[in-house]
């Protein structure tokens, strides 16, 4: 009788210093409201192929945010955290150095031999589970030595040739001519996201290319590196446009608080000749707002802004009001001891930079779609309504069901 094959060890190695030149603190830098050494755990704990992953950095921070997404999903037990030398752990050291030492302290720590090991970067922020899984099955079912991520390339190199001979070049291109893209050969890019190793040959070569190097192609869309600030400002605009964020439930979320101005409103005020403000709501919002309270929804409306329409709003809502706070984070945490709720549990939703201490402690942070670009950057989930628009009706309709996604009659 034929005895099934054991299943390969396959690990993957995540490095994540704590400094970077480019981006202070880069790795724990968020897009789509996730650090992006998070945003890699998540991705290789999701992934079929993938047995354990490790976190190597010389960065406590790190390595407590890494534990947390494992803890979050409830894979702790495949996360492992190690700590890099300092020897390995500067602007010159090499990812290869990092990647064999997590396999030598994994392998000691756990007495057990890696088949095939992954080198992912947290600097590719919208790495896939397809693409990790693509380039280990490469490896440890498909024959191949290593893998990598690539993307279909179609644009001309140039190479600044001034400093040798006067004479700037074509790369990849005669320059006198000028193929249409069907009539050129393809080029892959090499997107930096995933690369698989046969552990062994690794081991020998000391490099992540050696033997047959399969190619793993992903969407050309979701290529981005993040080296400067620039490109961590591309990423925060793409993510709300790449991820497939999960929207919150009922059973995620114990309480909902929501900001006022720029949220239940659009943000404008208008003033009469006496002086008195006036605020446009939308009758969507009251619905929404009335559906949560009698699915027995805790609410509370927060607001740094002292206007006694933000009171009477809420009076009309029948919902629960601190206004005219300056420390909103601290009003949250005060409020949520005396409910007994956790600020795990709450859903806050917020649209400008005040919001953002509460994103912070709050489990479930909601951009509205006209928020500031740094709330929505921080947010778990961003609406596509923006706010005074209907806003608040659409997350409702998240917790409570389609049957708050109908237009209500005015």
């Amino acid at each position: 009788m034929t005895q099934p094959t054991a299943r390969p060890t396959v690990l993957a190695v995540i490095p994540a210093r704590g400094g970077s030149k480019g981006v202070p603190a880069k790795n724990l830098a968020q897009v789509g409201g996730v650090p992006l050494v998070v945003r890699a755990v998540r991705a290789c704990l999701a992934s079929a192929e993938v047995t354990d992953v490790v976190v190597t950095t010389d960065a406590p921070a790190v390595a407590e945010a890494a534990r947390a997404a494992a803890e979050a999903l409830g894979e702790a037990a495949r996360l492992h955290c190690v700590q890099r030398p300092e020897a390995i752990a500067g602007d010159t050291a090499t990812s290869e150095a990092a990647v064999l030492h997590a396999m030598d302290d994994y392998e000691t720590a756990y007495d057990r031999s890696v088949d095939v090991v992954l080198l992912v970067q947290c600097t590719s922020p919208f790495v896939a589970r397809e693409d990790i899984d693509g380039v280990a099955a490469a490896v440890a079912r498909e024959g191949a030595d290593t893998a990598v991520t690539v993307a279909p390339f179609h644009g001309f190199l140039w190479r600044d040739g001034s400093a040798v001979e006067d004479h700037n070049y074509g790369v990849n291109h005669d320059k006198s001519v000028r193929p249409r893209r069907q009539d050129r050969p393809e080029d892959l890019l090499e997107t930096g996201a995933a690369y698989a190793m046969d552990a062994a040959g690794f081991r020998t070569h000391r490099h992540r290319f050696f033997g047959h190097v399969a190619l793993v192609r992903t969407d050309p869309a979701r290529v981005l590196e993040i080296d400067d600030p620039h490109d961590l400002a591309r990423a925060r605009a793409l993510a709300p446009l790449l991820d497939v964020a999960p929207l919150p439930t009922r059973d995620d979320i114990d309480a909902v608080v929501l900001d006022f101005d720029g949220t239940q409103t659009d943000d404008r005020v208008l003033i009469d000749a006496d002086g008195r403000e006036t605020v446009a709501v939308h009758r969507g919002d009251g619905l929404g707002i009335a559906a949560l309270r009698k699915a027995g929804v805790p609410l509370l409306i927060l607001s740094t802004e002292q206007n006694p329409v933000v009171a009477a709003r809420a009076h009309k809502l029948r919902v629960p009001v601190l206004h005219g706070i300056d420390r909103k984070d601290l009003a949250l945490k005060q409020w949520c001891d005396e409910q007994s709720i956790a600020p795990e549990r709450v859903l806050y939703v917020g649209n400008d930079v005040n919001d953002l201490p509460c994103f912070a402690l709050a489990g479930w942070p909601v951009a509205v779609a006209s928020a500031h670009d740094s709330v929505r950057a921080a947010a778990r989930a961003v609406t596509t309504t923006p706010g005074g628009s209907g806003a608040i009706r659409e997350i409702a309709a998240w917790l409570l069901g389609p049957s708050l996604t109908t237009t209500p009659t005015k």
